[in-house]
C-alpha cells in the first residue's frame, strides 16, 4: 500500500538527495582530482578520454536537476547508466563492500537502484517541472 499522503515527499526527499550527492560527486572529480586528472584517468581505464567530460557535464547537470525536479525521471536514467558504466568498468572488479581497495561496487549500485526508482516514481513535490501529470 502506497501512503499517497506522504509518498510526493519522499520521492522528492530521494531526488534532491541524489542530486547534492552527484553535485558533491562532481566536485570531487572538478575541484580535487582536476578536471585534467580526472580525464586522464578516464584514458587509463581505456576509455575515450573526451568522454570523461561528457560524464562531468551529465553529474553537473544531472545532480541540478534532480535537485529543482526538471524532468527529474528522464534525468535519473543516463545517471543510471553511468552508474552501471562505474560497477563494469571501475568497482566491479573490487568486490562488493565500497571499504575495499579501489571501493566496491555496493554503493554505485545503491545510487542505480535508487535513480530507477526517481525515473519509475516521478518527481515528487516541489518540482519545478513535473515529467508528467496525473
Amino acid at each position: 500500500m502506497i501512503k499517497t499522503s506522504t509518498a510526493p515527499y519522499g520521492i522528492t526527499l530521494l531526488r534532491v538527495s541524489l542530486g547534492v550527492l552527484f553535485l558533491a560527486h562532481v566536485g570531487l572529480k572538478i575541484f580535487v582530482f582536476t578536471v585534467p586528472g580526472f580525464v586522464g584517468y578516464f584514458a587509463s581505464l581505456g576509455l575515450p578520454a573526451i568522454a570523461a567530460y561528457g560524464v562531468i557535464a551529465l553529474e553537473l547537470l544531472g545532480g541540478l536537476a534532480l535537485i529543482l525536479g526538471l524532468y527529474a525521471p528522464w534525468v535519473a536514467l543516463p545517471l543510471a547508466a553511468e552508474m552501471l558504466g562505474t560497477i563494469i568498468m571501475v568497482h566491479g572488479h573490487n568486490g562488493w563492500l565500497f571499504t575495499n581497495p579501489g571501493g566496491g561496487w555496493e554503493y554505485p549500485a545503491f545510487w542505480t537502484i535508487s535513480l530507477i526508482a526517481v525515473a519509475l516514481l516521478g518527481d515528487g513535490a516541489y518540482a519545478l517541472r513535473p515529467a508528467y501529470r496525473n
